[in-house]
């Protein structure tokens, strides 16, 4: 029995499914994003923030002081 004219082919090419289209253009759109934020950060000085305090938002900048390690009993 030949194939029916009216029937949609079992097999369709993968460039004629709309969600790929739209797949491949949210990909590229999230490339470019990355590459504009990493162009506007080498453009821009990172320059450090003054908080008057040892301390940024809870954290200490630099590690609590502690007493040295104990040293072994000399051998003997």
């Amino acid at each position: 029995m030949p194939p029916s004219a009216d029937r949609a082919p079992h097999h369709t090419a993968w460039y004629r499914q709309g969600v790929v289209w739209l797949g491949v253009l949210v990909f590229a759109a999230s490339i470019a994003g990355c590459v504009w934020i990493i162009m506007v950060g080498l453009r821009h000085a990172d320059t450090p923030v003054e908080t008057g305090r040892h301390a940024i938002i809870g954290v200490p900048a630099a590690p609590h002081s502690a007493a040295p390690p104990a040293q072994p009993a000399p051998s003997p």
